[in-house]
């Protein structure tokens, strides 16, 4: 039989993480430092790795190769997209700048937002009109788009989004538009609002198009290039590209649709932890990836992270909701903090030790990183505490610098009045305090009791942080995977290839235009199974599904729903209605019944064959002993800590805390009154004594 190699390459704000699998679930794997000023290097950095560590060629990596990448928050956050121009109804020039008028901080007279991406002298205005239902009463005046054209040449504009009013109902004008365009400036890039993001509310539309716009042309040529050295260095297969809700599909679509892509990574940590929820059978779980970044905090219900429709990108305030700009896209539904490994500690105007959201990343990193670094991060604190091996560090690859981790603490130590370890212990709690409160706020928004769900720990910096969470949030248990460090990347070998999508429909549910939404629905999957088949699914393998967003009258926010049935078939409102009334009914509590119904959003979804859901570990056949120990301060006082490595540890094998189990890419912390067990699935878990 023919041995399958597949591969992941997930590139973070700190870490670039790869995942080669082969076809009897034994997994080899790398993590290298990400390389920002070119994304590639690190990419193949860590690949080349792991194939001379199983001793393959590119060649013999006949399976998929699936690829999460920061590449398009990189554009966003850092503001290096291409020059760009947006087209809007005449009238609608200040759109970006008003916004929706919302304030994130109410009692704040002097909030601030991030400036558009696109500026207002690059907002023209075209004479044009098409009602809420679709009726085009006035087409474009090319004058007025030739005015433009004009405009975008001198300034040198390479990607232009298109946002008319009402599009979402009608998209001829838009298309007219960008065919006219594409006459005028063949090379350049065009996003339509009626392509990227066809649903109501002018403002969210508008913010999703721009983003596109202003990062095309950056992932496309990305995408292409990588796609280019793939196929020069032998490679069988195009990459596929992880999507921010939880699918994947082919390079090429994903290229011009990068708003898609926000955040790939962390979606395939949420799958990642579906998958190991499934393989420990629990219905129930909350994810926690803590990385060299952010950290992430999914809530996992019937076995399946949540989904939602609307997110934020490039917040002003990083994790204040509101303060950024509005993505509707469907998205893995998850919280998200400034608590990663490079995450910066400091002392704020009150004199107070504060933890991010600033990260010193991966250039130059923490001061232990040796990499030009002063501040003092997380890693620093874990490194002062004993938590971390400066001399194995990514198994002795990348050594670390103790005495300048010892130095940055000491001059934050100083502001503070406290010793080094005190400072050091301070950053540790802080960061799981914020981790914790993020989460509590997470499951209750959603209708959750958070108290004893078991936390699955994942991540670089998560197996070291993990327990302290997990005890704070009252979690029954601690999960720690095999492969913790790197399981976004294995995230991405587990799902299959799917595309969500969704279209607007305003009305009634008893009164559904049902020839309306046959159309929508049928342009949906029109396109989803072209963009499924682009990515090499045969036609018989491509399943569908249907959703829809539907709230009371009269109410701002939708709740999305899943249907059982093809709403085509019988055109029946009832169990759309009744299924709204559950799901309403979970997230508040209540039914106004007396109102009626309202349908907002139609969804679809196109899914690709279910993938091989398989991994396999490697626990000792007998039971390990410590390798030896170290001095860790964390719990007050030093003391000295058996040191564990993971791979010699047997299945049914307990380690008490405290106690550090090493591997590779990251180390577990069990803390004094936990016990931790070898199971079945090679999953290491951890439970207070007391439970």
């Amino acid at each position: 039989m023919k041995e399958v190699y597949s591969l992941a390459v997930d590139i973070g704000g700190t870490f670039t993480d790869i995942v080669l699998r082969a076809a009897d679930g034994s997994l080899t794997v790398d993590k290298t430092l990400t390389t920002p000023r070119n994304l590639l290097e690190g990419f193949f950095t860590g690949v080349n790795a792991v194939l001379r560590r199983r001793g393959i060629s590119p060649a013999q990596v006949n399976g998929v190769i699936v690829h999460a990448t920061t590449v398009v928050t990189n554009s966003l956050i850092e503001r290096k997209g291409a020059p760009t121009a947006m087209l809007v109804t005449e009238g609608f020039r200040d759109l970006l700048t008003i916004r929706n008028e919302h304030r994130y901080d109410m009692y704040d007279p002097q909030i601030e937002f991030a400036p558009p991406l696109v500026a207002r002298e690059l907002t023209f205005g075209v004479k044009e009109r098409t009602l809420a239902d679709g009726t085009v009463t006035e087409t474009p005046d090319l004058a007025s788009i030739d005015l433009a054209i004009e405009a975008l040449r001198a300034q040198g504009v390479r990607s232009v989004a298109v946002c008319l009013l009402n599009s979402y109902a009608n998209p001829a004008n838009e298309q007219a538009i960008a065919a006219h365009l594409r006459q005028a400036l063949p090379d350049i890039f065009i996003s339509l609002s009626s392509e990227i993001a066809p649903q109501v509310r002018e403002y969210p539309r508008a913010s999703t198009t721009a983003i596109n716009a202003y990062t095309m042309p950056v992932s496309q040529p990305y995408l292409q290039a990588l796609r280019r050295r793939l196929a020069d260095e032998g490679y069988a297969n195009e990459p596929l590209i992880m999507l921010s809700s939880g699918g994947i599909i082919g390079a090429e679509i994903a290229g011009r649709h990068p708003v898609r892509m926000i955040e790939s990574g962390p979606a395939a940590g949420a799958l990642a932890a579906s998958f190991f929820a499934e393989q420990l059978s629990l219905d129930r779980l909350m994810s926690f990836d803590m990385g060299g970044t952010t950290a992430k905090a999914c809530l996992i219900e019937d076995g399946r992270p949540l989904v939602t429709g609307l997110f934020e990108a490039d917040r002003k305030y990083r994790f204040k909701e509101g303060s950024g700009m509005p993505v509707t896209i469907p998205s893995i539904d998850m919280i998200e903090i400034g608590a990663g490994g490079g995450s910066i500690a400091h002392v704020d105007a009150l004199g107070l030790l504060k933890v991010g959201p600033e990260s010193a990343g991966a250039d130059p990193g923490p001061a232990c990183y040796g990499r030009g670094g002063t501040e003092p991060c997380v890693t620093d604190a874990d490194l002062v505490l004993g938590l971390l091996d400066a001399e194995n560090f990514l198994g002795g690859d990348m050594k670390l610098d103790r005495p300048a981790a010892i130095a940055a603490m000491e001059r934050l130590g100083a502001r503070l009045g406290t010793s080094v370890d005190d400072t050091a212990r301070g950053i540790y709690r802080i960061v799981a305090e914020a981790m914790a409160s993020a989460t509590r706020a997470h499951a209750t928004d959603r209708g959750v009791d958070y108290r004893g769900l078991p936390l699955l720990a994942f991540g670089g910096a998560g197996p070291v942080h993990a327990c302290e969470v997990g005890s704070l949030l009252q979690s029954r248990a601690v999960i720690f995977p095999p492969q913790a460090s790197v399981l976004s990347a294995f995230g991405t070998l587990v799902t299959p290839v799917r595309l969500d999508l969704v279209r607007s429909a305003l009305g009634l549910l008893k009164s559904v235009d049902w020839q309306r939404a046959n159309r929508l629905i049928d342009h949906m999957e029109t396109e989803g199974r072209a963009a499924l088949k682009a990515a090499g699914v045969t036609a018989p393998d491509i399943r569908i599904s249907f959703g829809a967003d539907l709230r009371y009258f009269g109410q701002q926010n939708e709740v999305s729903i899943t249907m059982a049935a093809d709403p085509r078939a019988d055109r029946d409102p009832a169990p759309i209605q009744a299924e709204f009334e559950r799901a309403y009914f979970a997230q508040y509590g209540f039914n106004p019944t007396h109102v009626a119904v309202e349908i907002v959003n139609w969804r679809l979804t196109a899914h690709g064959p279910d993938v091989e859901r398989r991994t396999s570990g490697s626990p000792a056949t007998s039971s390990g002993t410590p390798r030896g120990k170290r001095t860790v301060t964390l719990w007050e006082s030093a003391r000295e800590v058996p040191v564990y490595e993971r791979r010699a540890l047997a299945t049914g094998q307990s380690v008490n805390g405290p106690a550090l189990i090493e591997e590779r890419e990251t180390t577990i912390v069990i803390p004094p009154g936990w016990r931790a067990v070898i199971d079945r699935t090679a999953s290491i878990i951890a439970t207070p004594v007391e439970a």
